[in-house]
This record gives C-alpha cells, structure tokens and sequence, in this order.
C-alpha cells in the first residue's frame, strides 16, 4: 500500500481549481470589510491611499518612481491587515491582561509604524532626488 503524497486532509475535502479561487476571493472580500468595519486605523490609511496612489501616479516621473511611491502605500495597508489579524486572535484568546497578548499587539502595531516609515522614506527620496 503507497503512502498518501502531499497534506494529510483526505481529497475532496478542501476546493480546488476554480471553486478554490472563488472561496479565496471570498474570504478576502470578507477581511477587507471585516477590517473595514473593525478598524478606524484601517478606515484612515485606506483613506489616505485614495491620496497617495493618485498622487503617486502624477508626481512620478518614471514608471519606476511610480512603483517606488505607491508600493509602500499597499505596503501599509498590507501591515495594517496583518497587526488586525493578530489583535482579533489574541482578543479571541480572552479579554484578560497577558504580558505576551501585549507584546504581540505592540509589535503588529510597530510593524505599522515601521511600514510609515518606509512611504515617508520613499516620498522623501525620491521627491528630492536622492
């Protein structure tokens, strides 16, 4: 008898092909508004994007430079989904104070900061030609 190949989960018991694709723009369909709904943060930098990415587009002179300024705004919002997910699951957990759950939180929320940092970078340098 041959060993089974691949995951442990029986076939046909995830979708594939088409069906499989469907159900994944599904669910990210179902996180963009549940992070919508949940988080001001999210609401705000996705706001904030309605600005960049055009802007984004007029300020830069190249297709390169126009990668370079509008990436890290996606980038943000990337981060911001990211640090969402980890809140909800450690919220899941229990409402009670955990010195871990904290950590965790404050690090999805330093990733944000750090992703900032980057569209700022970027604006700067290219924007004064460095």
């Amino acid at each position: 008898m041959s060993q089974p190949q691949g995951n442990s989960i029986r076939p046909g018991t995830k979708p594939t092909g088409l069906d499989r694709l469907l159900k994944a723009f599904g669910n990210t369909g179902k996180g963009l508004k549940g992070c919508w709904r949940e988080e001001a943060a999210f609401r705000q930098e996705c706001l904030l994007a309605l600005i960049v990415v055009p802007l984004g587009i007029w300020v830069g002179h190249t297709g390169v430079e126009r990668v370079l300024l509008i990436s890290p705004m996606l980038f943000v919002l990337v981060v911001e989904l990211l640090n969402s997910g980890i809140e909800a699951a450690i919220d899941r957990i229990g409402p009670e104070r955990h010195e871990l759950s904290g950590l965790a939180k404050d690090l999805g929320s330093a990733a944000v900061f750090i992703s900032f940092l980057i569209l700022g970078l970027a604006w700067v340098l290219i924007l004064t030609g460095h």
